[in-house]
C-alpha cells in the first residue's frame, strides 16, 4: 500500500483535472442528494442492508450534455453491450467492436488522453504512434477475459469498471462509473442506499467529485463503491490506464492529491488488462469491499 503521496502523478492528474473540458460541474451540470449515512453490510447479505435514503442520489443531470458531447455519446452506447453475470460467455459483435473503436477514437481526440499518451511515451510505456497507443487502450480494457474459471472468456476491464458485474447471484463487482450509476438509477435498477462518511468529515458535501456510495443492483447490495463524480470518461480512463501501465503488481495502489482529495487509486491487473479500478477516498473509513 501506498502510504506517503506520489507527488509526481498527483501533478500529471492534477493537470489531467484541469483538462478535463467535459466534467460535469456540480449544482449546474447535475444536482445530488446524499440524504443519510449508509449501515454496515456485510459482502453477500444484502437482506441486511439499511435503506439510509429515500429518494435518488441524482435529482437531475444534463442529458443534452450527455448526448452531445462526443465522448459521452460513444461511452453511453457502449454501456447496454454487455452480459453483466460472471460465467456467461460473452458474444462481441461487428457493431460492438465498432462501438468500441468509435468511442476510443472520440476520447483520443481530448487533450486528456493527448497529455496521457505524450507522458506514456516520454516512460516508454506507450508508442508514439496513435493507432499502436489506441490498440494498446483496446487489449487493456476491452480484450475478454474469464473472470469465471472454465465458462469462456465472459469480462473484460471496461465491462467491470464502467458498466458491473453480478457473480453468482451474490455480489456485485465493479460499477464505479457515475452516467452508468445515473442511467440504471433513472430506470429504476439502482436503489442509492446512502452515503459512506470521510473520518474527518461526517458528511460529504454534494459539490463533492469523488464520493463512497453503497446501493443496490439487480436485487443485491455493495456495501460500499467508490466513484468519482461528473468527470469524464476520458479521465477515468487516463488515471486508470497510467497506474496500470507503470506498475507490473498484480494489485497497485498509488496515493495522489487531486483537488482537495486525498485519494488512493486502486487497479488490479488481470494478465495484460485491467482487473478492476477505482478511486478511494483515503480520509474515509473504507475496506476494501469493491
Amino acid at each position: 500500500m501506498a502510504s506517503t503521496i506520489n507527488h509526481d502523478l498527483s501533478k500529471l492528474f492534477n493537470e489531467l483535472w484541469d483538462a478535463d473540458v467535459n466534467r460535469f460541474v456540480p449544482g449546474k451540470d447535475y444536482t445530488i442528494a446524499l440524504q443519510g449515512k449508509a449501515g454496515f453490510v456485510q459482502p453477500g447479505n444484502s437482506d441486511a442492508a439499511r435503506d439510509g435514503a429515500s429518494e435518488p442520489l441524482f435529482r437531475n443531470v444534463n442529458e443534452e450534455r450527455l448526448r452531445n458531447t462526443k465522448t459521452y455519446a460513444a461511452f453511453v452506447s457502449l454501456l447496454d453491450n454487455y452480459e453483466t453475470s460472471t460465467g456467461v460467455a460473452e458474444v462481441v459483435t461487428p457493431e460492438e467492436t465498432a462501438e468500441n473503436n468509435c468511442f476510443l477514437d472520440a476520447i483520443l481526440e481530448t487533450k486528456v488522453m493527448k497529455i496521457v499518451h505524450q507522458y506514456l511515451v516520454n516512460k516508454n510505456l506507450s508508442k508514439s504512434n496513435l493507432q499502436d497507443f489506441k490498440s494498446q487502450l483496446y487489449t487493456i480494457w476491452f480484450q475478454l477475459y474469464t473472470r469465471a474459471e472454465g465458462k469462456g472468456p465472459d469480462s473484460c476491464g471496461f465491462e467491470h469498471v464502467f458498466v458491473g458485474e453480478t457473480k453468482q447471484g451474490q455480489d456485485i463487482l465493479g460499477l464505479h462509473n457515475w452516467v452508468q450509476f445515473y442511467l440504471q438509477e433513472k430506470h429504476n435498477h439502482i436503489d442509492y442506499k446512502g452515503y459512506v462518511a470521510r473520518k474527518k468529515k461526517s458528511r460529504p458535501d454534494e459539490d463533492d467529485q469523488v464520493l463512497t456510495l453503497q446501493f443496490s443492483w439487480k436485487g443485491l447490495v455493495k456495501p460500499m463503491g467508490g466513484s468519482f463524480i461528473g468527470v469524464s470518461p476520458e479521465f477515468e480512463f487516463a488515471l486508470y490506464t497510467i497506474v496500470f501501465l507503470q506498475s507490473g503488481e498484480h494489485c497497485t495502489r498509488e496515493k495522489v492529491r487531486i483537488e482537495e482529495y486525498d485519494i488512493q487509486i486502486v487497479v488490479y491487473r488481470h494478465g495484460q488488462h485491467i482487473g478492476t479500478a477505482y478511486p478511494v477516498l483515503l480520509s474515509s473509513n473504507n475496506k476494501d469491499l469493491y
